[in-house]
């Protein structure tokens, strides 16, 4: 776990951070997790969907965070109190430790996925670093996938789902809750494969294989 880190000196004080967090607040999160439903709702996919032009590019650096995982793993996490409170600090964490501009501001071009650089990112860039922040933290990457929704107004957005037995939960930038899918008031277009994270599944009948909506949103 800890060799994927590297020499990340400000991720791995961010893992501190993160776990005081946690055990200072493991027990107030409890209240919440027992107001989750215990009525499990997955998003099931309707076939291979066109990856986001970003993503493929995102590949193409980190080659390694988009390789097929093999055999079948922990595809499906157990939802301790435990789990929910790091997931709850994780999400709260990146939230407000990255500061919200668009790839043209940051990058001067449209469309980057990356780790934020320097304390700065979008909605995908949130995405990712949650994600490493979790795996780092002991959470199987089977059980996480990017996905790409249609937000209220119709813009592009991104959300860090999280596979459990209680439902697939949605890590989002825009807020501190975090949500079962369904109630999130998104229209979810795509996410990435369980079995290949390099590769994504459509979760309209729609089609889906432009990227018009991405790149655009915080």
């Amino acid at each position: 776990m800890w060799k994927k880190l590297g020499g990340h000196a400000l991720l791995l004080a961010g893992l501190v951070l993160v776990g005081n967090a946690f055990i200072n607040h493991a027990t107030a999160a409890e209240t919440g997790f027992r107001k989750l439903t215990t009525r499990a709702s997955y998003l099931n996919g309707f076939g291979p969907a066109t990856p986001p032009i970003g993503f493929v590019d995102f590949c193409g650096r980190h080659p390694s965070e988009c390789r097929s995982v093999g055999p079948a793993r922990q595809r499906v996490i157990r939802l301790t109190p435990q789990r929910w409170a790091l997931l709850k600090q994780v999400n709260a964490y990146i939230n407000h430790s990255v500061k919200p501009m668009t790839d043209d501001e940051i990058y001067g071009r449209p469309e980057v996925w990356e780790y934020p650089a320097n304390g700065r990112g979008d909605c995908e860039d949130y995405v990712l670093e949650k994600k490493r922040y979790l795996e780092a933290l002991g959470l199987p990457a089977e059980a996480m996938m990017i996905a790409v929704v249609l937000d209220e107004k119709g813009g592009g957005h991104a959300v860090l789902l999280v596979r459990t037995d209680r439902g697939d939960l949605a890590l989002d930038n825009r807020r501190e809750r975090i949500l079962p899918w369904n109630r999130t008031g998104y229209t979810y277009l795509m996410r990435q494969s369980q079995k290949h994270p390099g590769r994504w599944v459509a979760l309209t009948r729609r089609s889906i294989a432009d990227n018009r909506f991405f790149g655009r949103n915080r």
